[in-house]
């Protein structure tokens, strides 16, 4: 139940909508775990010090706006405490006033949320069913979810903080999923530092998949997943010798392995790790496998492999063959889409490979919504060319035959 929770917590905490949205789903989410009956998720305010709620739900009585004020002990005991407390009518008082507008005494439990050793909010449980009280096995569910909601509220903070310096007007600026992006995008600069010809690799095919997903009208959770996935699908680069990078000429053998072990060593380290996007750790090992069982590390075939590995994999190649490497010049759009195409579906996925051509074109005419192509890559085909190209797909896939009425 806990882990079908977690699962659940991550779609919602990275679906593109302001935390106050999905803060009610969230609250639902937390309470149903451990068979809560009443519960509220607040916001720590520092001037002046303050608990105020964002979302509440089964109290009989309780404010649309609850505010509980907040001494510098209560500040210090929230922050410094590490686990959900049981509290009672008779020991909330180290943590909590009774001197703002709802009563803390409706509260069991509460859950301090911290990111890091600030202190954001708090979520307070009430009366469980049956009145029965939480158990330790409750507690430490608490504690697992409430992590993901602290990440949540401390964006919500954030947003609500530059949109008061901008104007009370504005609405939020930003979104949880733009906490997650911004984190990632730096893990992504990290991962490709390795080498100057490589740095912005994981970047660009984070946002290349992306485009391809939205090109083939998956939807927003699929495409925040792969782009998540493109981000960190060459994580088990950082244990790749450095000097590999800078070869300039073709790897040996024995090089060639310790590159291709990457797929591996980023499997190990990602493995375990609970993600809010379903694919991340198969996009790791897989996206090296190619439809024909040439591929490696597992020599997986078309059936074997799930459509974000085939879309991360394409926009993986797609941004080699475009970037100069230190054994060859950087390939033109043109001759990069031509191989994709002769290599299809033999290596890669015809729908896939159909919204790649599918961006490329919009930003040949300019009806991109936003930049495909990262700025390095020069878009010098026609769109008349990617025409071509799509017919010579189409020829492949259907093996020249003409159909009639």
């Amino acid at each position: 139940m806990v882990f079908e929770a977690m699962a659940d917590l991550g779609s919602l905490m990275t679906a593109d909508r302001d935390f106050p949205e999905t803060a009610a789903s969230v609250l639902s989410l937390l309470m149903e775990a451990v068979d809560a009956r009443e519960g509220a998720i607040f916001v720590f305010r520092d001037k002046p010090a303050m608990l105020a709620s964002i979302v509440s739900r089964g109290f009989q009585t309780f404010p649309d706006q609850a505010v509980i004020p907040l001494l510098p002990k209560h500040v210090h005991a929230l922050n410094t405490l590490r686990a959900p407390l049981l509290i009672s009518s008779k020991s909330y008082e180290g943590y909590l006033t009774a001197n703002g507008n709802v009563a803390p005494e409706l509260f069991r439990c509460i859950v301090p949320l911290r990111v890091g050793n600030k202190l954001v909010g708090m979520t307070a449980l009430g009366r469980r069913g049956e009145d029965a009280v939480y158990s330790a096995e409750d507690l430490e569910a608490l504690r697992m979810l409430c992590h993901y909601v602290a990440l949540g509220v401390h964006n919500h903070t954030l947003s609500q903080s530059l949109t008061q310096r901008v104007s009370e007007h504005l609405r939020l600026l930003a979104s949880v999923q733009s906490f997650y992006d911004n984190a990632l995008e730096t893990f992504a600069n990290a991962i490709d530092i390795k080498h100057i010809n490589i740095r912005g690799h994981s970047l660009r095919v984070g946002r290349y998949a992306a485009g391809i997903g939205d090109a083939m009208a998956l939807d927003a959770a699929e495409i925040t997943g792969l782009r998540a996935s493109g981000y960190l699908h060459d994580i088990g680069k950082v244990a790749v010798d450095k000097a590999l990078f800078g070869k300039p000429s073709k790897l040996n053998d024995a090089e060639f392995r310790e590159m291709a072990d990457h797929t591996v060593i980023g499997y190990q380290i990602v493995h375990g790790v609970q993600f809010p996007w379903r694919n991340v750790t198969e996009v790791v090992r897989n996206h090296h496998e190619r439809a024909d069982g040439s591929g490696y590390p597992d020599k997986l075939h078309l059936d074997e492999i799930s459509a974000p590995v085939r879309i991360i994999g394409l926009a993986d190649t797609f941004d080699a063959m475009t970037s100069e490497r230190p054994y060859r010049q950087s390939h033109s759009v043109g001759e990069a889409l031509s191989e994709i195409i002769r290599q299809t579906p033999t290596k890669f996925d015809p729908a896939a490979v159909q919204g790649l051509l599918i961006q490329v074109r919009r930003e040949a005419v300019g009806n991109s919504k936003t930049p495909f192509l990262d700025p390095h890559v020069v878009c010098n085909i026609a769109p008349t060319d990617i025409d071509v190209l799509a017919s010579m797909l189409n020829h492949r896939l259907t093996n020249g035959r003409v159909y009639s009425a």
